[in-house]
């Protein structure tokens, strides 16, 4: 029972946070519910968060890919593939300094096979572009952030 009430506790507490400037923080101790930044400012949502999102299932890629009114690229990824993990951050700062006009949908083939099936990804890194729900454009493999940035471009039609 006790060890209950103590697991309810830990998890009912806020994230451990930081000594402001000048103070002390005892070991052990967890500090009073406060902001981690001091002097009062708070933690935002950045532009790369707001637009790009990760695919649960079937269902949330038909409501957040294919029925959205907005242009949104879709990243076939794995999280083994190497070529990924270079390409995935590239093309979240591009679609942030798109101020919202287009949206990016992450999908690990693993945990969604079906879809990469769907949409005949036979190699990864794969990236759509779609625009009310049919694909308009599509590449395979790693990218500059030029030619990343003609690619959204193309789909925005700027």
């Amino acid at each position: 029972m006790a060890q209950r009430l103590v697991l309810r506790r830990l998890l009912s507490l806020t994230v451990r946070t930081l000594p402001l400037q000048g103070q002390r923080m005892l070991p052990g101790l967890l500090a009073p519910r406060a902001s981690l930044v001091p002097h009062g400012k708070a933690f935002g949502t950045s532009a790369s968060c707001r637009n790009t999102f990760n695919v649960q299932d079937g269902s949330d890629f038909q409501d957040r890919v294919v029925n959205n009114p907005k242009p949104v690229v879709v990243d076939f990824h794995a999280q083994w593939c190497g070529p990924c993990k270079i390409l995935g951050p590239r093309l979240e700062k591009m679609v942030a300094k798109q101020e919202g006009k287009v949206l990016m949908a992450k999908v690990d083939i693993d945990d969604h096979t079906d879809l990469a099936i769907e949409y005949e990804v036979s190699a990864v890194p794969t990236v759509l572009a779609m625009k009310n729900g049919d694909v308009v454009d599509k590449f395979v493999g790693i990218k500059d952030e030029d030619q990343l940035e003609a690619f959204l471009k193309k789909l925005i039609g700027a």
